[in-house]
């Protein structure tokens, strides 16, 4: 890894306190480029709009996805920003270049019912997990955590009396999330039981709120896998990510008349424009709810205009 990189991870990790996974994906965008002028004999500060142009042709040549491309020319034209405010190089040339369009695609969520029946299948659980994975799909669901903010969450980040979750977002932005009676009953459940009994398998004391089979706190990896878990062991195959919960209970709020202001709030987006997407998804979500009920309504795939 060459000095500016490093100097501008660094940068990424000390100054704008981005967290390891976004500070490793960058990493990975600027060697990917790095390897491209190596190969083509290109200097650093020899890039201009052509080599950007034939780096991504070069790219999406290789199979690698438009919306990949996009994110990969947005963290070098941060990176190039960086190196001219040292002095590495003179001028950007990435903020000239225009990324590829891609296809947009909404968030996939769950229906009301579909969480519901979810929790209540879980309950009928009688493994000794049962119990925290109840914790965790609420936790999830009722409080719309990223999955990092979920694994990162200590004990007494907690308040059970107030029904209020402390949780360190993006940049590390503190926020107080509310959660319900029913998130609360499983929660206590948890701490004072199995919760216990995890942290007995660990030598080593953990403040760590959800813990993993030894004991230890949990990763977005091992939650992941986690969920996939709790998939087989209900036999309610929905397609659990982290993430899912998180489009859900953003979508079931705005459909329930929240203010998109409190959403944003809510969900920790620096932008209200990462908020907006919800307002398609509910429209979409209304349309296939009156297409499924007057499917007469639809226009044949053959009429004549």
């Amino acid at each position: 890894m060459n000095k500016p990189t490093k100097e501008f991870l660094n940068h990424l990790k000390d100054e704008r306190n981005y967290s390891p996974q976004t500070i490793d994906s960058y990493r990975r965008d600027i060697e990917k480029f790095f390897d491209f002028l190596q190969v083509e004999g290109i200097l650093m500060d020899q890039v201009d709009l052509l080599v950007i142009r034939n780096f991504l042709t070069n790219e999406l040549q290789g199979g690698v996805s438009k919306r990949s491309c996009k994110r990969r020319l947005s963290a070098l034209k941060h990176f190039y920003g960086f190196m001219v405010g040292a002095d590495y190089v003179t001028a950007n040339p990435f903020s000239l270049i225009t990324a590829p369009k891609t296809d947009k695609r909404y968030p996939h969520f769950l229906y009301q019912e579909q969480i519901s029946d979810l929790f209540e299948a879980n309950l009928r659980r009688n493994d000794e997990l049962a119990i925290r994975d109840q914790a965790i799909l609420m936790m999830l669901y009722y409080c719309g955590t990223r999955a990092s903010e979920l694994v990162n969450l200590d004990v007494q980040d907690i308040n059970l009396k107030t029904r209020i979750a402390r949780v360190f977002g993006k940049g590390r932005k503190e926020r107080l999330l509310p959660f319900t009676n029913e998130c609360k009953d499983a929660l206590s459940i948890y701490i004072q039981g199995p919760r216990s009994q995890l942290l007995s398998k660990n030598k080593e004391m953990t403040p760590a709120l959800f813990l993993n089979e030894k004991g230890q706190r949990m990763t977005t990896r091992g939650l992941e896998y986690i969920l996939n878990n709790i998939e087989k062991k209900t036999g309610d195959y929905l397609g659990l990510h982290p993430h899912i919960f998180r489009h859900s209970f953003a979508t079931h709020l705005l459909e329930n008349g929240a203010d998109l202001r409190v959403i944003q709030e809510l969900l920790g987006h620096s932008s209200i424009n990462a908020t907006q997407v919800y307002t398609h998804v509910t429209e979409e979500a209304k349309k296939k709810i009156y297409s499924d009920a007057f499917p007469r309504a639809k226009k044949p795939k053959n009429s004549d205009k």
